[in-house]
């Protein structure tokens, strides 16, 4: 654990609004300049809490947080760009991780990414320019961190200095693929051997291209436990596949994710995911994926062997799916997960707010992944075995606001939901952890 950082005591308010919906607890990190978070948030075996609150400054990174529900605290466990190595290099710090924490042999693997840009025609692109005194971003590291000694290990750099935009991991062969931000390479890792391979750009210039050349990329990597083989998806649909110690990727023939259900989409528009999947989830059990596509919120089941994809439900909102119109946030949602018994799919979606019983309309379009305008947090429930859809109604904190901007979930063991929302207190907004209390399920009291 930094120096610099302490763990304390959590005090949360206590105010109900029962009736309104599910109240939330906010915790302080005390990281006043946290900014959003996607994916990065995971519980480990040690039964805590692990998440990254993001950084878009030029000074500092974002921060490694821990937080242990069996003595209500929270640690700081470091700095990202000083658990890189690279303190006091005036570089563009690692200011992001938008990836899950993987667990193999002991240790948490994650990987981090840039979080201050250069802003060009309303997009965000890699800092070429940078402050007098200041140099580029070196490119993102995968990171290892040791549960028991909580000591962090650099494993490298990313293929051509980029940042790591998506990232799996396969635990039984330590083996781990990610797809760099902007350019789209697809790489892989192996931990037993710290051997890199670089599979090259799967998504034309993805996110570093601009007009037609422009594509969105892709943010769940799937692995498939059993086979080892790891799967993503392009905004025109295509599904591709990565066979361990292949030497190039490859497109999966006989299925793809150009479903009328899902929408038409282009494929160089950046204000949406396009046919892309948005969040895949291995079932043990099933040995199949259950994902979502982002923009038309449709829950499907994945079978590699078939290969097969069959479109179950809509998992917007209750007032999303009554208004027929589609949530704010142009890219989807990536808070979906299976929970601890194995058959219950928990969803973290939007929902639209009524003002004198009128839909409040966003903005039509958008130019990148952001929320159109203001909506309401819903916890979403999908029994899989037999087919139950439950909306558990829209969540709010107990001074009566409501998360913001959410793109992660981790379950408990006991079912208590955690995510990664805007937190305005004073006047101020920042993103922090924020804990909902298990929903009733069937068969639970």
């Amino acid at each position: 654990m930094s120096d610099s950082f302490e763990s304390f005591s959590i005090h949360a308010t206590t105010t109900s609004h029962a009736g309104r919906g599910l109240v939330a607890r906010v915790f302080n990190s005390g990281f006043k300049e946290a900014h959003d978070t996607y994916n990065g948030l995971s519980i480990a075996s040690d039964g805590r809490v692990y998440y990254v609150l993001c950084s878009t400054s030029i000074d500092f990174g974002g921060r490694v947080f821990r937080y242990d529900p069996r003595t209500d605290t929270l640690d700081c466990l470091g700095d990202l760009t000083e658990m890189c190595g690279e303190k006091d290099r005036r570089t563009v710090p690692q200011g992001k991780s938008h990836v899950l924490f993987y667990e193999y042999q002991g240790k948490l693997y994650f990987s981090t990414h840039a979080g201050y840009y250069n802003m060009v025609d309303g997009m965000e692109r890699m800092a070429t320019e940078v402050p007098p005194g200041y140099h580029p971003y070196p490119g993102g590291h995968l990171l290892a961190y040791d549960l028991k000694s909580g000591q962090c290990e650099d494993l490298g750099l990313a293929p051509d200095g980029e940042a790591v935009l998506a990232m799996g991991m396969d635990t039984r062969r330590g083996a781990i693929y990610g797809i760099t931000w902007p350019v789209g390479i697809f790489f892989c890792f192996d931990v037993a051997s710290g051997t890199w391979r670089n599979l090259g750009p799967v998504s034309g210039q993805g996110e570093s291209g601009s007009g037609t050349t422009y594509r969105v990329l892709c943010r769940s990597i799937p692995i498939d436990p059993e086979t080892g083989v790891a799967y993503f998806t392009n905004p025109e649909g295509d599904i591709f596949y990565y066979e361990p110690g292949a030497d190039r990727v490859a497109r999966l023939v006989g299925e793809d994710m150009r479903k009328d259900y899902f929408g038409r989409y282009v494929p160089h528009d950046s204000g949406c995911m396009g046919y892309h999947w948005r969040q895949v989830i291995w079932h043990p059990q099933e040995k199949v994926f259950y994902g979502v596509h982002g923009n038309s919120g449709y829950l499907f089941r994945f079978d590699p062997r078939q290969p097969r994809i069959d479109v179950l439900e809509r998992l917007t909102s209750g007032p999303s799916r009554r208004s027929g119109m589609g949530d704010q946030f142009s890219y989807g949602y990536l808070g979906f997960t299976l929970g601890p018994d194995g058959r219950t799919l928990y969803y973290l979606t939007g929902g639209p707010v009524y003002e004198q019983g009128r839909r409040v309309a966003g903005l039509n379009k958008v130019a990148m992944g952001m929320a159109k305008g203001v909506e309401n947090l819903h916890l979403v429930t999908y029994d899989i075995p037999d087919g139950i859809y439950k909306d558990h109604g829209p969540v709010f904190y107990p001074d009566g606001g409501h998360p913001t901007y959410v793109n992660s979930i981790a379950v408990a063991p006991d079912r208590t939901v955690y995510t990664l929302a805007r937190v305005t207190e004073n006047g101020h907004t920042r993103t922090d952890l924020v804990q909902i209390a298990p929903p009733e399920l069937k068969g639970t009291a």
